[in-house]
């Protein structure tokens, strides 16, 4: 389909279902019929409409979506899922619980998967060509990086903990806090790493500084850190500075392949996600390389199903094509594959912790719709904004069906003595 067709076809007459759209609906309603482990209520101008099972266990689900405008049809059926959330974006629909709408859709892979078919064919190939000409070359990278995070510091700080750690806290109890959750993990990654005074720590992805200021303050290490980020490296600066802990913290805008020394330790915090598929071997070859012989290495990294790795890489879904360009999530088996393949580095300890993240993207969540009004203040129109809304929503959904999870990968060069603490789930008495 030509872009001259789709345009025509998105701005017909929404006002009022036509043949269209009710043809499209139909549709859509003839895939979902065989919907499992919930209900899906759905309102329109047609009218309401009830599709799915609610006969199956107290977990099942029952979803409300109301259709405002039947463009919304159309979006679905040109771009799939990937167009369902653009249609979101323009306020064509709502949900009151859309984290259990992406609960109950993920349940329901085989009928999510047949969203992409036939017009929405085209779309993906289009969005394929699109993500491809954002590779993470060097400047590549850059690019991407900065069309994420230069949306501004003070619009990260409305919703991240006050350490700005824009990465899965690691929560305990009931009441633990997103700060308290933010800094457990920090230290379990201190101490999965033993680091002491006299360590020389490289981390690969600095965000805003929170890792290397809890290292070199609480541990007495030093650590050289890296971003690409001209935004973040900024305000990190100003961080290492005010906390008088600049002898402690280097701080470099530089890519991550063109670091060079050796170092005790290195940590990278979800920024493999970031560094596209084509470059894990260099990622890893990269990591081990930077460490000296006996040297431990940390990545904690957002992972996807080992079965679901090869289709999610060629494809392109909302994260990718509307929050993060050039972005991927690797498999646990991706991830080992490389390293073995370029490295003598060993996997000695993995620990996954995907509910905490659903967690830190419930609080993230709360207060982004919390500071809606400093956000619009700040410039960002109605389609930013709930263009986020469904971002957050969408990933928490997908790590509380554990369709995604994350790890910590506590990796170690020949020689090394990890410590024997392994500070799992069950010793800090968190989940299992």
């Amino acid at each position: 389909m030509t872009e001259i067709a789709k345009q025509r076809l998105m701005s017909a007459d929404a006002t009022r279902p036509g043949l269209i759209d009710r043809l499209l609906r139909e549709r859509l309603l003839k895939a979902m019929g065989g919907l499992r482990h919930g209900v899906l209520c759905l309102r329109d101008a047609v009218g309401a409409i009830d599709v799915g099972s609610a006969n199956e266990g107290v977990d099942a689900l029952r979803v409300h979506v109301h259709v405002h405008d039947m463009r919304f049809y159309r979006a679905l059926a040109l771009n799939g899922s990937v167009g369902a959330g653009e249609a979101y974006a323009q306020g064509w629909w709502r949900c009151e619980d859309p984290v259990g709408l992406v609960r109950l859709l993920v349940r329901n892979r085989d009928l999510l998967d047949g969203m992409e078919g036939g017009m929405a064919k085209l779309g993906g190939l289009a969005m394929r060509v699109w993500h491809a000409l954002h590779e993470n070359t060097r400047a590549g990278a850059r690019r991407n990086i900065a069309a994420h995070y230069d949306l501004g510091n003070e619009f990260f700080s409305l919703f991240l903990s006050s350490d700005l750690m824009y990465s899965s806290a690691l929560w305990g109890d009931n009441d633990d806090t997103l700060e308290s959750a933010s800094r457990r993990k920090l230290d379990v990654i201190c101490r999965k790493l033993d680091l002491k005074p006299g360590d020389r720590v490289v981390e690969i992805g600095t965000g805003w500084g929170g890792f290397a200021l809890h290292a070199a303050r609480h541990y007495g290490c030093h650590v050289t850190t890296t971003t690409i980020s001209r935004e973040q490296h900024a305000l990190a600066s100003e961080r290492i500075a005010g906390a008088g802990l600049a002898d402690r913290v280097s701080l470099l805008l530089k890519d991550y392949r063109d670091l060079d020394g050796r170092y005790d330790k290195l940590v990278s915090i979800e920024m493999i996600e970031a560094i596209g598929a084509r470059y894990l071997p260099v990622y890893f070859a990269k990591l081990s390389e930077l460490l000296k012989p006996g040297g431990m290495g940390l990545v904690q990294a957002i992972t996807i199903e080992d079965h679901r790795y090869e289709r999610a890489l060629a494809s392109v879904d909302f994260i990718k094509r509307h929050i993060f360009p050039g972005s991927f999530i690797p498999s646990l088996n991706a991830i080992l594959a490389a390293k073995t393949r370029v490295s003598d580095l060993a996997l000695v300890h993995q620990e996954d912790f995907g509910l905490s993240y659903a967690r830190t993207l419930h609080a993230w969540r709360e207060r982004f719709l919390a500071r809606l009004a400093d956000a619009r203040a700040q410039g960002f129109d109605e389609r930013f904004l709930r263009l986020w809304e469904f971002y957050l929503a969408y990933c928490e959904g997908g790590f509380l069906e554990r369709s995604i999870g994350v790890s910590h990968l506590l990796l170690a060069k020949p020689g090394a003595l990890p410590p024997a603490a392994r500070w799992t789930a069950r010793d800090r008495g968190g989940e299992a």
